[in-house]
């Protein structure tokens, strides 16, 4: 597990992981194997419950989307939830990009894109390492995404370089629900049922071990609004979501 001098994971350690370059290969590889059922996956864990999350996303980015002109980049878009929502929502007058690493989950993204006759563009890309100038975006969003990272720290800076003064960082983000008894509750189902349920629906059961381990391992919501902080980020604001099984965080660069 890699860790920082205080102690903390940089980026996700997926088991027997040793470096960032291990990490981010494993996922790659992990995600391409889920790629074809991760959707219908997503739905029956998450009792469809993911649906109102991005909702509530859009919902809190609404007055950037709704610039005249605005470029919005979600980031490790998967087949494409979060993108799909934001473009429905502003419509075809702005940039919409989705990026991902993972080609098999972009083909998924593009045919929901297609079969909607949506706009949205499609870049294959690294979040540690984007193709796009500084400074040159309004928007970046990141659903469960931002946990899969090799390092945290870097996906950050990375988001801080491309957004212009007066834009906004959104982290959608799987977390730990804060009420004892609840997180009890919530840490046995996504031990013991979800990796059952998980790997039957996609084939990959490793994939859906992971899953929780990386929730577990990862930042807690205070503490990863104050990475985002540190990262460059301004009036960073957080709240959770269905009892803290998710957290939303928003981070503002200064105008």
């Amino acid at each position: 597990m890699r860790k920082n001098k205080g102690g903390m994971t940089t980026g996700t350690t997926p088991a027997g992981m040793q470096s960032e370059q291990e990490a981010s290969r494993w996922v790659r590889a992990m995600f391409g194997q889920v790629a074809r059922r991760y959707d219908l996956a997503n739905r029956v864990l998450s009792a469809n419950v993911d649906r109102s999350w991005r909702s509530r996303t859009v919902e809190r980015v609404r007055d950037i989307v709704d610039r005249p002109g605005a470029r919005v980049l979600d980031l490790a878009c998967g087949t494409g939830d979060l993108l799909i929502a934001l473009e429905k929502h502003a419509g075809g007058e702005r940039a919409f990009i989705g990026s991902d690493f993972c080609h098999p989950m972009l083909t998924g993204a593009q045919e929901k894109l297609s079969r909607g006759g949506l706009r949205s563009k499609l870049v294959e890309a690294d979040a540690l390492a984007l193709p796009f100038a500084d400074a040159s975006l309004d928007l970046v969003t990141i659903a469960f995404g931002y946990r899969n990272l090799a390092n945290y720290r870097s996906g950050l800076i990375e988001m801080r370089r491309v957004l212009r003064p007066g834009g906004a960082l959104a982290i959608l983000e799987f977390s730990q629900p804060p009420n004892p008894a609840f997180a009890a509750v919530y840490n046995w189902y996504s031990r013991r049922i979800l990796p059952i349920v998980g790997g039957a629906i996609s084939g990959a059961p490793e994939a859906y071990r992971y899953l929780p381990e990386s929730v577990r391992k990862f930042p807690g919501a205070a503490l990863l609004a104050e990475m985002i902080r540190t990262a460059g980020f301004a009036k960073v604001e957080w709240e959770y979501l269905t009892f803290g099984i998710a957290a939303l965080h928003i981070g503002r660069v200064s105008a």
